[in-house]
């Protein structure tokens, strides 16, 4: 009996769109790239439409300009589904609130939370801060009241706010009725295991 040995897949990595969204985040041009890794424009950009393969030292030399690891061109996305009925139930604090955690817990990039009011629910009296740079919330159906340090904004189904990090603020769904709120943290203000 012959030994099976693997074969290659036959199709090509698609590794363009990793090397020209990591040089656009860095605001470089392909002229930049090209005169710094010895390569031409037309061959980067090739290699950016997934036209060409690179050979080993063309990529090694692109990843070094980039500041890129030569192996995070081959690792497959961390894509994950969270339904809302399988979200996870999480405490943020305050009274009246049922929330539940959209993202992975493990996910340090973003966190992003459906918070469910009650009529009469609070983020307390006192105000808060959270760890992040910036907060997003957005009032996807009924209303909120967010109070911060130099007054209070009403906020009606479909406004969006943004709230620089670490700004006390607290909240109250000062309605007759149920309030439904996406919150978006970045980064996240904790992480842990699933």
């Amino acid at each position: 009996m012959r030994a099976l040995n693997p074969a290659p897949s036959g199709a090509p990595l698609a590794i363009g769109a990793k090397l020209r969204a990591t040089r656009l985040a860095q605001a470089l041009t392909i002229a930049d790239v090209a005169a710094a890794s010895n390569l031409s424009t037309g061959f980067i950009s090739r290699v950016e439409r997934d036209e060409t393969s690179p050979s080993v030292s063309s990529l090694v030399a692109l990843c070094q300009v980039l500041s890129l690891q030569l192996g995070s061109l081959f690792e497959a996305p961390d894509n994950e589904v969270i339904a809302l009925a399988d979200a996870a139930l999480i405490n943020m604090g305050g009274k009246g609130a049922i929330e539940k955690l959209l993202t992975p817990r493990g996910e340090s990039r973003v966190q992003v939370l459906r918070s469910t009011l009650a009529p009469g629910a609070s983020g307390g009296d006192e105000l808060y801060t959270i760890n992040c740079d910036v907060e997003v919330l957005h009032v996807l159906s009924g209303s909120l009241v967010l109070r911060l340090v130099g007054g209070e904004v009403e906020l009606s189904e479909g406004d969006t706010m943004t709230v620089a990090g670490r700004q006390p603020h607290s909240w109250d769904n000062r309605s007759g009725g149920q309030t439904e709120l996406l919150w978006t943290i970045v980064p996240a203000a904790w992480s842990g295991s699933s």
